[in-house]
């Protein structure tokens, strides 16, 4: 049997690739609303940072308005910060093999 490749998601923040369990999601549903995506499996358009930097990288940057194809709120910007803090996310870098790439 052929050994199936893991598909990679890259970080918006930083452009580092990893497994889909390395990375924090926020996601945008079907009706607009943003939110972290504690999962990674809530249905709507992901997108992908591996850090609390990489997620004010991304913010600043407005790379979550191109990538969720909408315009983002300072409201929201708040919002996903305060669920990204509170799930875990204001920890650093959430895998060492994405912290390793970055430093290359």
């Amino acid at each position: 049997m052929q050994e199936t490749k893991k598909r990679q998601r890259s970080c918006i923040g930083c452009g580092a690739q990893a497994g889909k369990t390395s990375l924090h999601r926020v996601v945008r549903d079907s009706s607009g609303v943003v939110a972290f995506d504690p999962t990674g499996r809530a249905p709507g358009r992901g997108a992908y940072v591996c850090s609390a930097a990489c997620f004010e990288r991304a913010r600043a940057a407005h790379k979550f308005d191109r990538a969720f194809r909408t315009k983002l709120t300072e409201q929201d910007y708040e919002k996903i910060a305060r669920e990204f803090a509170c799930a875990g996310g204001s920890d650093g870098v959430a895998d060492k093999s994405v912290a390793d790439k970055t430093e290359e």
